[in-house]
């Protein structure tokens, strides 16, 4: 590098968010709009795809803000409330919530559907790290 210093100023600036976003312990908040840049931008990302209805949704949150909370920098969380975020689910074809949609390196590679307990849902999590 070390041609253009603009341009390593402002990949620096997005290195250090991305740093920032990834450390999140909490689920961050996904829509149609950001959902497809968050993906591409973090290595392994998890998403709830929830609605505020549903109760076995709302069961498994708390389950959802544990594993945020326990991996941290290794893994984002991500909550799509299905009402509002018609592209993301039509895309993934969620028919069923909660769905966890589940990325690696930008890619798709797996779905969770249904209410799980933490040690099942961490279990098909973490074989993907």
């Amino acid at each position: 590098m070390g041609e253009d210093p603009e341009l390593e100023k402002i990949l620096a600036r997005k290195l250090k968010l991305m740093k920032e976003d990834s450390a999140t312990d909490k689920p961050t908040v996904l829509t149609d709009e950001t959902f497809k840049e968050t993906v591409k931008n973090h290595p392994f990302v998890v998403v709830d795809c929830w609605a505020s209805w549903c109760t076995p949704c709302r069961m498994i949150a708390p389950v959802i803000d544990e594993l945020a909370r326990d991996y941290t920098g290794r893994i984002l969380f991500g909550k799509l409330d299905v009402d509002e975020s018609s592209e993301v689910v039509e895309r993934y074809q969620v028919m069923s919530i909660p769905t966890l949609l589940i990325f690696k390196e930008g890619k798709f590679v797996d779905r969770i559907v249904g209410a799980q307990t933490r040690n099942m849902l961490e279990s098909n999590i973490t074989r993907y790290l």
